[in-house]
């Protein structure tokens, strides 16, 4: 059976003295949770993270990488670079860095693998606008994103990609797809990887949803059948309700 991975993003926010009052208050109350808890932060916090939540079971993640090592890319962190200070995950192609950021899903699909190369998870996002959704395209427009993601991966590493559907229109807007609509769009994403990658593959992949996830209604969304926890943005900036979020089948 699957776990239950339960990402917060925090975008732009929390200083660093932030980030350590709110590990340091959010650990004891997720440390007997048997879902796996990351938080992804701003770099500037990426170390404070780290060194707050050693020994817990809270895993770092950053919000971005570059897929070279090193060069004159001024204003980028390479993957050696997340890695050498602790960083576990790094989300990779969320909706507002290809909206503001011109990512696209070649740079998707070289970022994934630069990720893979340093011992990096990477958490991949999809998903489509309010315009597609409209259209009936939803299903054509993730998983051509995640099929052009994946492109060229080992098996084994598509096993540990987690990949977060966030459609586009739910994401900071308060409106979230109903638990049958976000459970349908995963499940074609699952089935797009298994006519890819074949069925043992689709099974173990993590498939979190996205999308003003909240305490309110984190429950009835992990209790469908293919989703896998969620990518959390506001709720995860608070301890009670992210720690709700995470403990929601307690």
């Amino acid at each position: 059976m699957r776990r239950k991975v339960i990402a917060g993003n925090w975008k732009m926010n929390m200083l660093p003295g932030d980030t350590v009052s709110f590990i340091e208050e959010l650990a004891p109350l997720v440390k007997d949770s048997k879902n796996e808890v990351i938080l992804c932060v701003p770099y500037t916090d990426l170390f404070y993270a780290w060194h707050t939540a050693e020994g817990t079971n809270i895993h770092i993640g950053a919000e971005n990488m570059h897929w070279e090592e090193k060069g004159a890319y001024t204003g980028e962190v390479s993957g050696q670079m997340l890695k050498s200070i602790g960083v576990e995950y790094v989300i990779i192609g969320h909706s507002e860095r290809r909206a503001y950021f011109a990512e696209t899903d070649e740079t998707v699909n070289k970022k994934i693998k630069a990720a893979f190369a340093n011992e990096l998870k990477p958490i991949v996002c999809v998903g489509e606008t309010l315009e597609q959704r409209e259209a009936g395209e939803t299903e054509k427009i993730i998983t051509t994103q995640v099929e052009l993601a994946l492109d060229g991966l080992t098996n084994e590493q598509v096993k540990k990609t987690i990949i977060a559907y966030e459609p586009i229109w739910a994401i900071g807007t308060g409106k979230t797809a109903t638990s049958e609509d976000a459970n349908n769009s995963i499940k074609a994403i699952r089935n797009k990887i298994e006519t890819i990658y074949g069925k043992e593959v689709s099974e173990e992949v993590i498939i979190q949803y996205g999308g003003s996830v909240k305490a309110s209604n984190a429950k009835e969304l992990f209790e469908t059948s293919d989703i896998d926890g969620a990518l959390v943005g506001g709720a995860s900036l608070k301890v009670e309700e992210f720690e709700k979020i995470v403990n929601y089948n307690k």
